[in-house]
């Protein structure tokens, strides 16, 4: 079996490694940033930059697709005369066409990290810590022209344990999507995977997170909500907490709900490193080691 591999980050190196695991051969690997990095601006981070992926195509010697779209008449023809099986894609900027996702053999597979169809859209590790989730999980689908919606070819279902960030989820995540694309690409080999459409009463989309989401609200929010908001939100973006007109910004290891309690939005303490706020809920939370923002130096 034949495949091509298109994503970024730890989700691409997972990917890759699954498919070594398969036995299946890739035929190369497009990375998301070459869509949107200079060659020069490319190779030097390559240089400088830790690269998971790039390490694993070097090591194995795997073709470094050097094209700027998937949606390419070259990219159409490296499916075609490669008689490619599968393109697997993990994590994309393009909306690739139908004349492209339909281009391989057997067809292209898409790895979206949530228990499709729940949670569609961008960066479900956020929206699921966010709403309070005990559960998330990882889901290989065929493509089709819409968004996370295609035929289910396997899913698995991940923990979310109550310490857990978006971090540590998308590591949880990446790393079972490894083995459930090796165990998924042997089985397409011996032919014993048949396609489960979505039930759309079941779907649910969350667009991109706004700028004004990543200022804590103490007067809308419990301290419950506060604590997931904080979680969800890390690595993908900061947290910030408003002093009138200074920011600061919120270490998501270093937050905890105190036995203050006081009226919603009610600073009860502050400190270099600490302050402690009361949320929605009277309940006030402690927030240690945080770090003052600057517009112009970003940290003071």
């Amino acid at each position: 079996m034949k495949v091509i591999i298109l994503g970024k980050g730890e989700m691409l190196a997972n990917l890759i490694e699954g498919t070594l695991l398969s036995g299946a051969e890739i035929v190369g690997v497009l990375r998301y940033e070459k869509l949107f990095k200079t060659r020069i601006r490319l190779l030097w981070d390559d240089l400088c930059q830790s690269n998971p992926a790039l390490t694993l195509m070097k090591k194995y010697n795997i073709n470094d697709i050097n094209l700027k779209s998937a949606n390419s008449e070259s990219f159409k023809n490296l499916i075609v005369n490669n008689n490619v099986d599968i393109v697997l894609v993990g994590t994309w900027a393009e909306k690739i066409s139908g004349e492209i996702f339909n281009a391989p053999k057997i067809g292209t597979i898409n790895v979206h990290p949530s228990l499709l169809p729940k949670y569609r859209g961008p960066n479900p590790y956020l929206q699921a810590i966010w709403h309070g989730e005990t559960h998330s999980g990882i889901t290989f689908h065929l493509m089709s022209e819409k968004f996370d919606a295609g035929n289910i070819l396997a899913q698995a279902r991940i923990k979310i344990y109550e310490q857990d960030t978006g971090k540590e989820l998308r590591t949880k995540t990446t790393t079972t999507a490894k083995f459930l694309c090796a165990e998924l690409l042997k089985d397409l080999q011996s032919g014993c995977v048949v396609p489960t459409p979505q039930d759309e009463k079941l779907a649910s989309y969350y667009p991109e997170i706004a700028p004004q989401d990543m200022t804590l609200n103490f007067a809308q929010e419990t301290a419950k909500e506060i604590l997931l908001h904080v979680r969800a939100f890390h690595p993908f973006r900061p947290t910030y907490i408003q002093d009138g007109e200074a920011f600061w910004i919120v270490n998501p290891y270093k937050v905890f709900i105190t036995e203050q309690s006081g009226n919603p939005g009610e600073i009860i303490k502050k400190s270099k490193s600490e302050i402690q706020i009361c949320a929605k809920d009277g309940i006030a939370l402690s927030f240690k080691d945080i770090k003052k923002y600057n517009r112009l130096f970003k940290f003071i």
